[in-house]
Parts: structure tokens; sequence; C-alpha cells
């Protein structure tokens, strides 16, 4: 196992206001169980921790929305999420709780180390405050109209019914969630962690060590550290989560992403005693199971933590999924388009390993990929059931029928090129195997073993086995055979003997190398070979002789059955029905009156409009032009350079609130003087209400992307 004593495997922890989907499924944790349960069959000495967030604004979002505390919204879910991984053979070494006393120890713990050691600066902003409420509000904690679609139920951070990203300043008609009291900005004192005096460090680990890593974590880690890190807020003015351990922060919390990576510790320390050989030991290889909009908090804002607290170990991969879409769509919670674990286990009892082999099979491993009910039922039907479910059941089937249901002997003498060549297979499928999932590629693994089914069934068609026992049938009662005689018996015996052992080993080291894939599987092969569960030690991989001859043989039973038409057209209708539920509960409020539109401007030609050069481009700094209310100088990234703005929209936003946003810049206008500063260009804005709009790419795009 190399230079590795020990693993210590994670997956993000889910946030505990609502149930799993197949994406979350796909995304992190079914990669992280085949990766855990390939190590424990190689024995090797690993740990698989996970739990639930119970912190933070999504959850008191949903207690608001279900009436109920913040508490039961978690006890709730935790319930369900928990429930739903153990149906699916998730098997995690400890499934925890961050609302547990000793996660809440162990993050105040983390939190005061950091502070006592001087890591944290102190800084006074302004923030939106509900001045009924008399609290601070998240964004979260702000709703009104979207300006792109008209919601009248848009977060101040995002609007889930068009999935446009938000600030509370774009937001028509904003009110607090709590009270419908219009915020107000007020100021107050939280913890920052100065990140950007990691990136020395992020560099020559991150950068310069791993580059290893898959091409969307490395490419994501670059292009934030390249842009220069800032200081990051690692308290928020909140009731619900663990308080800050000072005696001057009455009403802070941790924020959730300091507080829930510090989950993983603690839920090793709830597991085990010896949990520090696993946190702290140069010699424990710590790999993050997550998806891809987690990158940026596992592979540089929790390493720099446990860099500056010291004493811990770094990840050593960070294996981040893209995303999974559902019949060509993103899956939206909010609009109740998803594929739910839970209801999937109801609808398709005891078929839980045919969801996980779609799933690994399309895993968004380097892209997004889609989830289709179609692809589901083909994958099942063509491949779970006529190749690999087919190959083990002809073979027991035919063991039973010509061998009296023991094991064959392999007559060494009269084996041929084929029985020998489909044994050597064994051995360099199981390195295929190993090499792919240790490597993270989960699909390509999957696919060695169902090409090895596949090369038995190639193998038992051509062999014939049943062809043979005819021929001594009809030799045995005296009739004439072509090309045959009562002395070919004892070679045509031999034949169908090597071919079904041939076949019977094969199927031994089927249950094998599928094991960490379809673990439910795995273990129905055991039970018709009469194996123990020891069998499936990867040592025993590859070998020919597994099975002992004349050892007898439950009866065959089905592995799969097919998925029929009216099951798929149930499942598409269903995600139908659910999103038509879900967007006449969310239906915006008849819109007011607009305000009148602009008046046109002159008609121009294409020539004109072909002049002009477009690039998105991100906000990377920002600050206030001194004696200019109105104007902000910004330093926009474009890809090939970094460009000094000046722009007059200081009255509509702070320094703070812009950095990181996406921005749409006229990169060839003529260079212009404002204030004695130099402004390289125009960042595009619309105004809807008085409110001033970023005009910005619907999706993150690299920065210098061409607008045409």
């Amino acid at each position: 196992m190399g230079k590795f004593n020990r693993y210590l495997i994670t997956a993000a922890l889910p946030y505990a206001n609502g149930p799993v989907h197949i994406g979350h499924l796909a995304g992190c944790y079914l990669p992280a169980d085949i990766y855990v349960r390939y190590l424990r069959a190689k024995k090797a000495d690993v740990k698989f921790v996970c739990g639930t967030d119970e912190h933070g604004v999504p959850i008191t979002i949903k207690a608001m929305k279900e009436n109920i505390t913040p508490q039961d919204v978690v006890d709730k879910y935790h319930r369900i999420i928990g429930d739903s991984f153990a149906a699916m053979g998730i098997s995690f070494d400890i499934f925890a709780r961050t609302s547990d006393p000793v996660h809440h120890e162990t993050a105040s713990e983390f939190f005061l180390k950091m502070n006592n050691d001087g890591l944290f600066e102190e800084k006074e902003s302004e923030q939106y405050y509900d001045p009924e409420k008399k609290v601070f509000l998240a964004d979260r904690y702000i709703v009104g109209t979207c300006p792109n679609c008209g919601n009248d139920k848009a977060y101040g951070d995002q609007c889930e019914r068009c999935g446009r990203t938000l600030s509370p300043d774009e937001l028509i008609n904003p009110h607090s969630a709590l009270s419908d009291a219009v915020p107000v900005k007020k100021l107050t004192k939280h913890w920052y962690m100065p990140l950007q005096n990691y990136e020395p460090w992020l560099r020559e680990w991150l950068l310069e060590g791993h580059k290893e890593w898959k091409n969307n974590v490395y490419g994501q880690c670059k292009s934030w550290i390249d842009n220069g890190l800032q200081s990051r807020a690692m308290t928020r003015d909140s009731n619900w989560g663990i308080k800050v351990p000072l005696p001057d922060a009455d009403g802070k919390v941790l924020y959730v992403w300091f507080d829930a990576p510090i989950g993983y510790i603690s839920a090793t320390k709830e597991l085990t005693p010896e949990w520090a050989d696993y946190w702290c030991k140069e010699d424990t290889k710590l790999v993050h199971f997550i998806g891809k909009d987690n990158i940026v908090f596992h592979c540089i804002i929790f390493p720099a933590m446990l860099k500056a607290h010291g004493g811990y170990v770094f990840p050593e991969n960070v294996p981040a999924n893209e995303f999974l879409n559902i019949e060509g769509e993103k899956v939206s919670t909010s609009r109740n388009w998803a594929v739910w674990v839970h209801e999937y286990i109801k609808d398709f009892p005891d078929q839980q390993d045919v969801l996980r082999y779609v799933l690994c099979s399309t895993a968004p491993e380097t892209k997004d990929n889609d989830f289709t009910w179609k692809d589901f039922q083909d994958r099942n039907n063509n491949e779970l059931v006529s190749i690999f479910g087919n190959f083990i059941n002809r073979t027991m089937v035919l063991m039973h029928k010509l061998c009296g249901g023991k094991v064959p002997p392999l007559h060494q003498d009269t084996t041929d090129e084929a029985d020998r060549q489909l044994l050597s297979e064994f051995a360099a499928a199981k390195e295929k195997v190993e090499n792919s999932i240790e490597n993270y590629r989960f699909r390509e693994a999957l696919g060695e073993v169902i090409e090895l089914s596949r090369k038995g069934n190639q193998y038992l068609q051509k062999s014939e086995p049943w062809i043979y026992s005819r021929t001594i049938e009809k030799l045995n009662a005296g009739e004439e055979v072509a090309g045959y005689t009562q002395a070919d018996i004892p070679a045509l015996q031999a034949k169908i003997e090597n071919c079904l052992h041939v076949c019977l080993q094969l199927t031994a080291n089927l249950s094998i190398l599928v094991n960490p894939f379809l673990p439910f599987t795995a273990r129905k092969i055991c039970h018709m070979l009469k194996v123990v569960d020891r069998m499936l030690d990867w040592e025993n991989a590859g070998s020919d002789k597994l099975l002992s001859v004349g050892y007898s043989l439950r009866a065959p039973e089905l592995l799969f059955k097919k998925v029929e038409d009216e099951q798929v057209t149930a499942q598409i209708e269903k995600l139908h029905a659910g999103l038509k539920k879900s967007a006449a509960e969310n239906a915006p409020a008849p819109a007011e009156a607009a305000t009148p539109a602009a008046p046109p401007k002159p008609e121009i030609q294409y020539d004109d409009f072909a002049k002009l050069d477009l690039r998105v481009g991100t906000i990377i700094q920002a600050e206030k032009v001194e004696k200019a209310d109105k104007l902000l100088k910004l330093q926009v990234d474009i890809g090939t350079e970094k460009r000094t703005v000046v722009s007059g929209i200081a009255m509509h936003f702070t320094p703070e609130e812009i950095v990181g946003k996406q921005v749409t810049l006229v990169a060839n206008l003529a260079p212009r003087k404002m204030r004695g500063i130099e402004s390289q260009g125009m960042i595009l804005m619309a105004e809807h209400n008085g409110k001033l709009i970023f005009v910005n790419p619907a999706e993150a795009t690299p920065p210098g992307s061409a607008i045409s």
C-alpha cells in the first residue's frame, strides 16, 4: 500500500436541511464508498467518516419554511439522510453530527488555538440588520423580487427560480425574512483569517506538490491562488451554530465553513480513541471526496486552517466530481427536479446495486454528465442483466445440469488455448481494476469488471458445453454421431468440466472485483457459491483456484431483473409532477407596473458593434476613490492582464461586496483619467427601478472570454 500505514477517507458533510438525491450520491458518496470498500478488501487500516452539517443559514431557512425549530430540522433530516445512505450500502464507519457536543468542543478549541496564536484579524464592517428583530441578517435572510425573472421570493444571494447569483442590493423591494422590515446597514465586528498569508505555502504544497490532482480541482485552485487570496470572515452574526468562544462575541457563531470541515476531526474522535493517529501522523493518507462546489473549502481554506493550527496532516488528494444533471436539466431541489434516494429505495426495492451501477457508469468524473431513466433502463437490461448477470446465471445453471451441482475438475492435459486465455485474464483484470481505483477512475474500473464478464460470455458461447453433453447422451444411447465414438466420451466430458470449472472460477473472481461497486450483488454470488465473505479479500482476486473441486454449490438465483417501460414512464411522470407542484407553490405574485424602459438610442450598423471588444472579467480588488463619493477604483482580471477601471457605482455597492463578481468589460475603450487615475475600460451595467445591476455571464466563465 505504499508509504501509508493508515487511511482516513472523508465524504462531504451533507446539509441537514433536506433529503439526499442521486446527484449527491454520484458526486462524492458512491466514489468514496467504492474506494473504501477496495481498501478494506486489501486489509488496509482505514476509517471512513461523514456526518450531517447542522449549522448555517440553510438550516434556519428550512425551519422558517416548515414552521419548526432548527433543531427539529436537523433531527428530521439527519435520520432521513442516514437511512438513505445505509440503504444504498454507503458504509461509513461513523455518521456523526455537527450538533454533537464533541464537535462543539473540538471546533471551539480549534478556533481558540488560532485566536490565541494571533492568527485572526478583528475587523468592523457594515452588514445588513433587521431594525425590528434587532439581529444581523445573512444574505439568505433578505428576500425580495429578482431583477432577472420577477420571482418575488428571491433570496439575497440567489434566485432559486432562475438560478441567478444576486446580492441584497440587487433585489427589488428587499425585506427581512424575519419581520418584513426593510434591512439597514450597521457596523459589526468579526474575526477574519488572512488567507493571503498562506499563499506562499499553498503554492508550494498544492500547486507544486500536487500536480497529479484532477484537472478540475487543480485548475480551480490555481485560479483562486493566482487571483490573490483575501481575508475571509470566520464568524457570523447568528443565534444558530457554535458560539464564538470569546467574552466579547455575543450573538456570534463560527462560520459554517470553518466549523464543518472540523466535523471530520470530531467524527473521528467519536469513532476511535486513536483518532490522533489518523489526523496527526505523517504516514496517514487523508483523502476528501467532494463535489466541485466544495473545492475551494477543502483545498484552500481547510488546509490553510490545518497549517495555521499545526499538528495535522494535509489531504493527499481531493478527487472532486462535477455535477450530475437529470433528464438534460440541472438538479434543482427548490424546483423539486431531483431523484430522491429515499424515494428510489421505495420504488425499486432490493435494486440498490442497479442505481450504484448506473451512477458509477455515468459518473461526472471529468465533466457534468446526465442521468436519464431510459439510460438507467438500458444499462440495467443490456449490461447488468444481459452481460454480467447472464454469464453467472448460465454458469450456475449449466453446472447444476451438466456437473451435478458440484465444482468439476480442470483436466490440465486437455485444456485448450481458449481455457488458458480466459484463466490468464483473471490476474490481468485485477491489475487494471486496481490501477483505475487507486487513480480514482471508478468508471474505468467498473468497465473492466463488465468487460471480464463479457469475455466469460464469449468463452462460454464458443465452448458450447451443452453440445458436448448432447453428443455424450446420443453416444450412450447407441446413436451414431459423425466424428465421434464411444471412446471419445471421456474427452468430451473433460471439455465440459474444463469449461465450467473455468467459468466458476471466473464467477468467484467477478464477485471479488465487483464487490467495491456492487456489494449486495457480490454477497448474493457468495451465497450461491457457498463461500464466506472472506473470499472477497482482494488478495484472492486473480486466482484460478478459489473454488475446490467437488464442492457442492447452491441453486442459481437471478442477480438482476429487467426494468420495464412502464417503470421508466412512471419515474419521468413523477419528475414532472414534482416540478409542476413546486412551480405552483413558488409562483411569483402579480408583477408591479414596470419602470418605463429607457428610450431607444439611434440605430447603428453591425460594423459599429463589431468594433467593441467585450470581455468577461473578475473584480479582484475594489476601493473607494478619495474625495469622490460616486467612484470606485477596481482591479479587473481579464485573463491576459489585470486592468484598472474607475466606475461610478460607489452609491450602489460597497467595495467588499463586489470582490469576486464577474463583469462585462469594454476592453478596447480608450484610456481616460478620472480623479488622476487612468481608467482602462468600462464595466457594463443595467438599471432597473433605480438600482444598478451588473451585466455578467449566467455561469462562471474564465476571465478574458470574449463576448460576441
